[in-house]
């Protein structure tokens, strides 16, 4: 049961005309409201295992260095000298260069990197956007937009949260697919009313919670379909001035909706920059790729900042894991768990610092490692989340917001 089937089902009943969209409340009326009740978070999903010994912790002069130099920033901390413009905002981020996690298959550690659990076949782990929807879901009255949205690929689902909390994917022009109308609003009210009929039926046969939670998301959907704070995902709509400031890419567009959505209210957003699964000419793919990372990353940081959002909306940049420090044959990095960076920011974090550090040629941790959970638990503690807050799963057992993990104290403190 996914996100994806309960649209395609609305689609099969159409969709509300262009007036049903009218409620009266622009975005931005209820983006100062909403945005006073909440923190958000933005999780740049660098999906393929970055090589961040060649962006974030540089060893120029080593044998595993590579062609990368660094540059000097804003805080105190250097970075590749392909990201000048991510330099200028390195005031507002920190490094944790001392990530050191265990799961270095793609599947497996990005699983554990968006939850904070190792795979189980006995239990369905709930993604941490899904987590901060659901705990966030008492302070979202007036948000009619879904509380978690993934541009650009899929995230983990709602696991054992139920699909109240999945994703909604869209594509980084901010394209919803199967919302567009196509009858007039008077006949999708009637086959709406004939749905909750069926559906009301079913559900009084005891199925199982897969009713109730098909029932969530439908009404859900429907308010999303009727709601003007649709607005929010019309990156089309913004200055010309504006969307070249994020750049022409897709990432580039994604960080600009990332920025409009959590202005909006919503309150955990994943943008997916994918590609970084760099086995063979690794740096000349890095001299595309960074550019596009440098401008749509610095751009969404000093955007915030400057609409006074920064301190209400903590940034995440990482992947499933790093990459090796060796270099192989073919010019490229392989998969490397052991010792990598993740940079963080915003929400009340501190900025401009490193955070652990790496051998002299990037192997090992050398300062305190820290894991997936700890990570997020830095993160749900700067949303405002209880670190106390204990979930129960499906098949009965306790499960603690972000796996138990400890904050950062390097970033909180």
């Amino acid at each position: 049961m996914t996100r994806r089937h309960f649209l395609d089902h609305l689609a099969g009943a159409a969709a509300f005309g262009a007036a049903s969209f009218a409620l009266g409340r622009t975005v931005e009326a209820a983006a100062s409201k909403l945005a006073r009740e909440h923190k958000s978070c933005i999780l740049l999903w660098m999906s393929g295992g970055p090589p961040t010994i060649d962006i974030w912790d540089l060893k120029p002069g080593a044998a595993t260095g590579g062609p990368s130099q660094p540059i000097s920033t804003t805080g105190d901390v250097q970075i590749s000298s392909l990201m000048p413009r991510v330099a200028e905002q390195m005031k507002h981020l920190s490094v944790v260069r001392s990530m050191s996690t265990r799961e270095a298959d793609h599947t497996r550690g990005a699983y554990y990197l968006r939850t904070g659990f190792v795979p189980n076949p006995n239990v369905i782990h709930p993604s941490y956007g899904s987590v901060v929807a659901h705990e966030m879901a008492p302070k979202l009255a007036g948000l009619e937009l879904p509380s978690f949205v993934s541009i650009g690929g899929p995230s983990e689902g709602p696991g054992f949260l139920g699909m109240a909390y999945a994703p909604l994917q869209v594509d980084p022009s901010g394209r919803v697919r199967d919302v567009q109308p196509l009858v007039e609003k008077e006949r999708m009210n009637e086959r709406l009313a004939l749905l909750a009929e069926i559906e009301n039926r079913f559900a009084k046969q005891r199925r199982g919670p897969a009713a109730g939670e098909h029932a969530k998301v439908l009404e859900r959907t429907v308010s999303l379909m009727r709601s003007d704070q649709m607005k929010a995902f019309d990156v089309g709509s913004e200055p010309t001035k504006s969307r070249e400031r994020y750049g022409d890419s897709g990432f580039g567009r994604s960080c600009l909706l990332a920025r409009r959505l959590v202005e909006a209210g919503v309150p955990f957003v994943e943008v997916d920059f994918g590609g970084w699964d760099l086995h063979d000419d690794c740096f000349t793919r890095l001299d595309e790729k960074l550019p596009q990372l440098d401008q749509g990353m610095s751009a969404l940081v000093s955007d915030l900042e400057e609409r006074g959002l920064l301190d209400q909306t903590v940034i995440l940049w990482m992947g499933e894991f790093g990459r090796t420090p060796r270099i192989n044959g073919d010019a490229g990095r392989d998969h490397y768990a052991r010792a990598w960076s993740a940079v963080v920011g915003g929400g009340g974090l501190k900025g401009g610092l490193a955070i652990g550090e790496t051998s002299s040629d990037g192997t090992m941790v050398e300062s305190k490692p820290h894991s997936a959970e700890d990570l997020m638990a830095t993160v749900c503690q700067a949303l405002g989340l209880s670190l106390q807050t204990n979930f129960t799963s499906t098949n009965g057992r306790p499960m603690k917001i972000a796996g138990g993990g400890a904050p950062i104290s390097e970033l909180v403190g």
